[in-house]
């Protein structure tokens, strides 16, 4: 059976870009929108949804650049490689479950803003995928092995102050475990 992801999942990939923007520049003309939306651990119980929309709205232009830049790549090749709607559940999953593992361990007086959760779950499950594949990562002048990317990168970002890491750990965890259900599915149906 052929299947052709190439319209539905590039259009899917640049609505969320499209709402992560428009939620940015929202949030120029009202920083009240980065607590409303944000994820706060003392109040996630009292604001549910939170968990949900802190993933589209972002700090800061370099923060909105390089998450919706890393969505465009690693979710276009991973959708076509598992399909629209398993590319959705990694997306969401990834960042739900970032959400959860911040709320449940974070300081919580702190508030939690981005797609970090959601793309790192991106890049987990594309490393179990194809470890192999290369990737150009800045300033770095050579190409590097995916998994190295997403796990030094993990590991870089994990030391910047108030970067949210559980956010991210949550979702490189959702990620991984993901990519090996995919990548067994992928090797099945080669057989």
């Amino acid at each position: 059976m052929s299947r052709n992801y190439r319209g539905s999942e590039i259009n899917t990939i640049k609505l969320i870009i499209a709402v992560n923007v428009m939620l940015y520049v929202a949030t120029l003309f009202n920083r009240g929108l980065l607590f409303d939306f944000g994820l706060t651990p003392l109040t996630v119980w009292d604001k549910p949804w939170t968990i949900l929309t802190s993933m589209f709205v972002h700090a800061g232009l370099w923060h909105v650049a390089a998450n919706m830049w890393t969505l465009y790549f690693f979710g276009t090749y991973l959708s076509q490689l598992i399909g629209e709607r398993d590319f959705l559940l990694v997306y969401f999953l990834g960042g739900i479950l970032g959400g959860i593992f911040y709320a449940l361990w974070a300081n919580p007086l702190t508030t939690a803003v981005g797609a970090s959760g959601a793309i790192f779950a991106l890049g987990g499950a594309l490393a179990v995928m194809r470890p192999k594949l290369s990737v150009y990562i800045f300033p770095i002048p050579a190409p590097v092995p995916l998994w190295i990317a997403i796990t030094g990168g993990f590991v870089l970002l994990s030391f910047f102050p108030g970067v949210a890491w559980l956010g991210h750990f949550g979702g490189l965890v959702l990620g991984l475990v993901m990519g090996y259900f995919f990548r067994k599915r992928e090797r099945s149906r080669l057989l």
